[in-house]
């Protein structure tokens, strides 16, 4: 049957037009084989423009169409509903990008940019001429979900599916939820305490009945598609027993063993056996077993020492103390921890973020104690931080007289990050405020590099805080110096008063940046989900669809995408839980109907394809004696690679045949406007 293929050429205003000679491409497009009409339109992707479309089908003067105009991936479901709209089959569709791959690539290049618009239309309409009609799959979906990272914004998404009526597991690499948020001292613009308004939440989400919390844990695979993942969990070992331990912390005051505090960003120990903080949830001790002095000579997994003397094992302290057995070091335990699968129906990654440290940045003397990043105040300002609130420096104890904040450490530098972190100016502000409302005889300098304040009463409370007395310097600080006695000196440039600045402090805090968290490009892998060129996790499009990515089903929020602040993560954690409660209230989602197939009489059934499947579709079975490799249709989402791979050509993808790829191929090699291609 010869095909009647209608091509329809948008001028998407200026973007187009302003670049491609529109008239000519349209033009050019009816001499095209199987082409029975083209169309121009100021902005195909309207109702007017979709309507030439259905006119044309129901007219019978077009079987097949194509569309050069935008970016499939945001607009090719709009005019394949209008296909089936019109009762044609929407695959019988192809788009030609000349947007983001022509127009604006040759801007400046009228003739060039016009000839490839050409091309590609070519190229699209010789793979339409030979497109056949697919059916739209169906798949059940697993009602439940799998949020990683349990900071504010993975909670409140857990919250909100929970309260929709679904299962949500709720992941966190750290023993406790609360991310990052619970260790700031207070919030901005109203300066709540954070723990005050967290540990409701945390305590919300341990009690919900539809939530199962999955801390101590990470994400080591994840198989399947959208409706049904197949998440593999890694349980770290606390070698404590959670199910017993009542979190009394008997055993973390008898515990000898010390290390870093990370909670207190290592401003202070911790013991090996510890809870994480005051306020964690779930309460239970953790131990470390790298920091572990084996007390009594009490090794994990063996047996205890007999007392020579008295006949009784030798308890370590953390043994003896536990009143319900929590404590048993004779215990066998793995180190890897526990592994097990989970199966669920969306995903939701809230990994947040981490802080970067202070040790790449030279220029600012990271060896003196005294130079701390703002997230080590945050500890220091804090009445469960390393000294229960009292504002001291580090390195004696001191109360410092005079404190001077640096901006941008790491932020909008094109040695470290070249984007801006969002929320440094308003936590230095908050910060400076704090300090200077408890101890108003402290002199307290920031130096900005300029002052960003957008959020609703930001504005209001940078003035409040220059009203304080808070001395604002705009200009970028060249170095710190030690000086004898613990003391430091800023040099700076005042860009208003154009003058060089030098200033001696006795506290220095640094706005380091807010970096991806760690392992995160790892998780992305797992996920199969991409990282933009800063680190954080991709979304399908910066406007339209902030929590989406790349892959149906998993979806982002907070920080995992880039930095925020609270009320925007909490904000984007909701649109996400809504965003992946549709596939769960729905009940079955269409899957991607370019599955691939296989040959059986050209199957060698030797098994390349199976590994390479990054979706588990393939397997070997036995068909008629032979072993042969089988495609799960459900699982399949269309990628190609087995086909790409197949050293038999057994292996199609439905939609994109060998048949269509060459013929487009040779239209765009063949005389199309600018002649042939060398």
């Amino acid at each position: 049957m010869v095909s009647k293929t209608g091509v329809y050429v948008c001028h998407c205003g200026e973007n187009i037009a302003g670049s491609v000679d529109v008239a000519k491409v349209v033009n050019y497009s009816t001499t095209l084989p199987g082409v029975s009409v083209s169309r121009e339109y100021l902005f195909m992707c309207s109702d007017p423009g979709q309507e030439l479309i259905r006119k044309d089908i129901e007219a019978g003067i077009v079987d097949r169409v194509v569309v050069a105009a935008c970016t499939p991936r945001t607009h090719e479901p709009i005019f394949r509903k209008a296909l089936e709209d019109a009762g044609l089959n929407q695959y019988l569709f192809e788009m030609a990008n000349i947007r983001d791959q022509d127009s604006w690539a040759h801007w400046g290049d009228k003739e060039g940019a016009t000839q490839k618009a050409q091309r590609l239309i070519a190229s699209a309409v010789a793979k339409a001429n030979l497109l056949q009609p697919l059916q739209q799959r169906y798949v059940e979906v697993e009602k439940s979900t799998l949020v990683v990272g349990a900071g504010v914004s993975g909670m409140f998404a857990a919250l909100d599916l929970a309260g929709m009526g679904y299962k949500v597991w709720l992941l966190d690499r750290n023993p406790s939820v609360g991310g990052n948020m619970a260790k700031l001292d207070k919030t901005f613009p109203t300066n709540d305490c954070s723990a005050c308004i967290l540990t409701p939440v945390m305590v919300q989400v341990a009690n919900h009945p539809n939530i199962e919390l999955l801390t101590y844990s990470e994400v080591e695979a994840v198989n399947g598609s959208i409706g049904n993942f197949n998440v593999t969990v890694r349980k770290k070992q606390t070698y404590i027993d959670w199910d017993k331990c009542t979190g009394c912390g008997d055993c973390v005051t008898a515990c000898l063993g010390k290390t870093d505090n990370e909670f207190n960003e290592g401003l202070d120990s911790r013991k090996a056996l510890y809870i994480a903080f005051p306020q964690a949830v779930p309460k239970r001790a953790v131990l470390d077993q790298d920091s572990c002095i084996n007390c009594a000579g009490s090794h994990i997994g063996k047996e205890h020492k007999i007392n020579a003397k008295s006949g009784e094992p030798m308890l370590a302290p953390c043994e003896k103390v536990c009143k319900t057995g929590a404590c048993d070091r004779t215990l066998a335990h793995d180190s890897g921890g526990e592994s097990f699968d989970i199966n669920v129906g969306t995903i939701i990654v809230a990994s947040g973020y981490q802080a970067m440290p202070k040790e790449p940045f030279k220029e600012y003397s990271p060896d003196s104690p005294n130079v701390i990043t703002c997230m080590q105040l945050e500890r220091i300002l804090s009445a469960t931080g390393p000294t229960d609130g009292e504002f001291h420096r580090p390195s004696d104890g001191q109360k410092p007289k005079t404190v001077a904040f640096i901006s941008c450490v790491g932020s909008r530098d094109k040695n470290h990050h070249v984007y801006c972190s969002k929320v440094c100016c308003m936590y230095m502000l908050k910060e400076a405020r704090l300090i200077k409302e408890k101890y108003p005889e402290t002199e307290v300098y920031i130096f900005f590099i300029d002052v960003r304040t957008p959020g609703k009463d930001f504005e209001e409370y940078y003035n409040y805080c220059r009203e304080l007395g808070i001395k604002i310097v705009r200009g970028r600080v060249g170095a710190v110096d030690q000086l004898p006695g613990d003391g430091l000196r800023v040099r700076a440039y005042d860009v208003d008063m154009d003058t060089p600045v030098t200033l001696e402090a006795d506290l220095v805090a640094l706005a380091t940046a807010m970096e991806p968290s760690a392992g995160l490009a790892d998780l992305g892998r797992k996920l199969g989900i991409t990282c933009g060129s800063e680190g954080f996790l991709k979304e399908v499009h910066t406007k339209l669809y902030p929590v989406e990515t790349s892959v149906k089903g998993i979806y982002i929020a907070g920080c995992a995408q880039g930095p925020k602040d609270i009320p925007e993560s909490v904000s984007q954690s909701r649109a996400a839980s809504s965003a992946a409660a549709v596939p769960l209230t729905a009940g079955r989602v269409p899957v991607e109907p370019f599955s691939s197939s296989v040959d059986q009489e050209k199957c060698s059934g030797c098994g390349i394809c199976v590994p390479l499947c990054p979706y588990s579709a393939i397997s070997r079975e036995e068909i008629d004696g032979k072993v042969r490799a089988g495609i799960e249709i459900a699982l399949c989402a269309g990628c190609g690679v087995c086909a790409a791979a197949c050293p038999s050509l057994a292996i199609t993808l439905q939609g994109f045949t060998a048949d269509q790829i060459f013929a487009q191929i040779d239209a765009l090699t063949s005389v199309a406007g600018g002649g042939p291609i060398d």
